[in-house]
């Protein structure tokens, strides 16, 4: 059964690839599984039908089968054990990948996106400059941190696994500013993982679905 996951029917990333569908969409392509596709829109994100698959009511889900999955790290932990490719056999690489996938999920991403969305909805506030600069502090912490792990390593840990891929999608949220410029590893590693070719097949795929809301 081809399994069918969720995406915005007009994402508000205007065809970057940083809807979190994205993550999943590599995911598959990477371990070479087909899937579908449902486009929700923003009203549909909040109905009884969506909330049915994701009680938050947000994107991506994966529904195969009986089995319905909501959140992107858990759905790609997913495909990661089923299929092979993004996660090592050997027991403790597969740990550390895992590992790799808490930490870019958990410790990275939330400075990271917070900054996101405070340039988007707060940039207008009296305190946004305050914020902003808080926000830079903590992720300039964890960048000097994952720097230095990085070193001049193509991955964090051996070969290119799901932590790798969870890691650069999170990442590629600072492309532009000045917090990725100034690590010049650290921006290497995000051009490998988006120069791979199953990240090149969903990025098109992803972009293509904003195309056509565009376009209509």
């Amino acid at each position: 059964m081809t399994p069918t996951i969720t995406a915005f029917e007009n994402s508000p990333d205007r065809g970057k690839g940083l809807a979190r569908d994205m993550r999943v969409r590599w995911a598959f392509e990477e371990v070479g599984q087909p899937y579908d596709v449902r486009l929700v829109s923003f009203r549909g994100l909040k109905g009884a039908e969506h909330r049915a698959r994701n009680p938050f009511g947000q994107i991506p889900t994966y529904e195969e089968g009986d089995l319905t999955l909501f959140e992107s790290g858990s759905i790609v932990f997913h495909i990661a054990e089923r299929d092979g490719g993004l996660l090592p056999n050997e027991p403790n690489a597969r740990a550390r990948a895992i590992t790799w996938m808490f930490a870019a999920l958990n410790t990275v991403e939330p400075p990271i996106f917070d900054r996101s969305l405070l340039r988007i909805l707060d940039h207008d506030k009296p305190w946004f400059e305050q914020r902003l600069q808080a926000l830079d502090k903590s992720i300039r912490r964890y960048l000097d941190d994952l720097s230095r792990h990085l070193g001049d390593s193509d991955w964090l840990d051996g070969a290119f696994s799901a932590g790798d891929l969870l890691m650069i999608t999170v990442l590629r949220r600072l492309e532009g500013s000045d917090l990725l410029e100034v690590y010049p590893n650290i921006s290497a590693y995000v051009v490998r993982g988006e120069a791979r070719p199953a990240y090149q097949r969903a990025f098109a795929a992803q972009q293509a679905v904003f195309e056509a809301a565009s376009a209509g």
